[in-house]
């Protein structure tokens, strides 16, 4: 088995799952989560990458936001489309990104996970609300490669 597919339990998985899904039912932002053993090129360049082959610049508002865990090399990645990097803060992305980094540096990367995806819900809900007509428009599974 690849460090991808044994890095989370699917009891971690299942409740990250759970932590988007929560995240995601006050806005119109979507959040994605990509773990692979090892990035192949440079992780912030495999990161837009993932984003691009996942369709997640394809959303109405442009508002997804992709946390990319490559787990052997021990680094992680956040990024946004342009429509929530045009709105959010400009430490948004390090604010987050600290919060998730305090939880690996413990080895707790299910909550590490959990709290990073709950925060970026909270700055998509205040940027992009819930509206009556809005729908999911990614998957909330957790993708792998």
């Amino acid at each position: 088995m690849s460090k991808s597919t044994t890095f989370l339990s699917k009891t971690d998985e299942a409740e990250i799952v759970a932590a988007i899904r929560t995240a995601e039912k006050n806005t119109s932002g979507e959040i994605r989560v990509h773990i692979e053993a090892e990035a192949t090129k440079n992780p912030y360049e495999r990161a837009l990458d993932v984003f691009y082959e996942l369709e997640m610049n394809a959303t109405k508002d442009k508002n997804g936001v992709l946390i990319y865990v490559a787990v052997t090399d021990k680094k992680f990645v956040i990024c946004g489309d342009e429509g929530i990097n045009n709105v959010v803060p400009k430490d948004f992305w390090n604010s987050t990104k600290d919060v998730i980094q305090a939880y690996f540096k413990k080895n707790n990367f299910k909550q590490g996970l959990i709290a990073g995806i709950l925060k970026a819900g909270e700055e998509l809900k205040a940027h992009f609300p819930w509206q009556i007509d809005d729908e999911n428009e990614l998957s909330n599974e957790i993708s792998k490669g």
